[in-house]
């Protein structure tokens, strides 16, 4: 994450953030403009797998108890804060509807930050502090190159660790339990798989 497009002075405004070159995803985190390049082949195939995995289930109701919805890059709206989590969903009793919209302000439910070089330390610290204070009631945090999956729930205000795992366990992860889910579909392989 970069700093460099922050105007000099005073806070960033969304005009910074929309005059970015279309190479760099921006946020305004606090006052200040982050700039980061789209993920890697990790990380976006760690997001496609998740998409797939929880799409049927929690957004189509395929095999699974439905009620969800998901997005993509979306932005988010809280006040002045503009933050694009990896992967947002909202309970349908919140959202009954989704909307079409350029950005939503309603806290989702649950988010899902995929971590790179370039993105984790604003995950970890800034995008996460805002989200506690928005309300989010879940937060996965997933790291595709030492291959682990850090779920945690919002309590009084404070994040708790609600699992953490790693390689290719198996495991129901709030508040998707209702699916068993095997991370080793999230991990990027570089190597061709052999033929069976």
């Amino acid at each position: 994450m970069t700093e460099e497009n922050q105007p000099p002075h005073g806070e960033a405004t969304y005009e910074d953030l929309v005059a970015l070159p279309s190479h760099l995803v921006g946020e305004i985190l606090g006052g200040k403009l982050f700039a980061s390049p789209w993920p890697g082949s990790a990380q976006s195939a760690a997001k496609i797998a998740l998409v797939g995995l929880l799409g049927g289930p929690f957004q189509r109701g395929r095999e699974g108890p439905g009620g969800w919805w998901f997005f993509n890059g979306l932005e988010l709206h809280f006040g002045k804060d503009v933050l694009v989590p990896d992967l947002a969903g909202w309970r349908r009793s919140r959202m009954p509807v989704r909307p079409n919209a350029p950005h939503l302000t309603l806290a989702p439910d649950w988010v899902c930050e995929v971590l790179s070089p370039s993105t984790a330390r604003i995950d970890r610290t800034l995008k996460k502090q805002i989200y506690a204070r928005e309300g989010v009631e879940h937060l996965w945090l997933v790291d595709p190159v030492l291959r682990i999956l850090e779920v945690l729930r919002l309590h009084g205000g404070e994040w708790l660790e609600r699992g953490f795992w790693s390689g290719n366990a198996h495991v129901r992860a709030e508040p998707f339990e209702a699916l068993e889910l095997e991370l080793e579909a999230l991990w990027f392989s570089e190597s061709p798989e052999e033929p069976g």
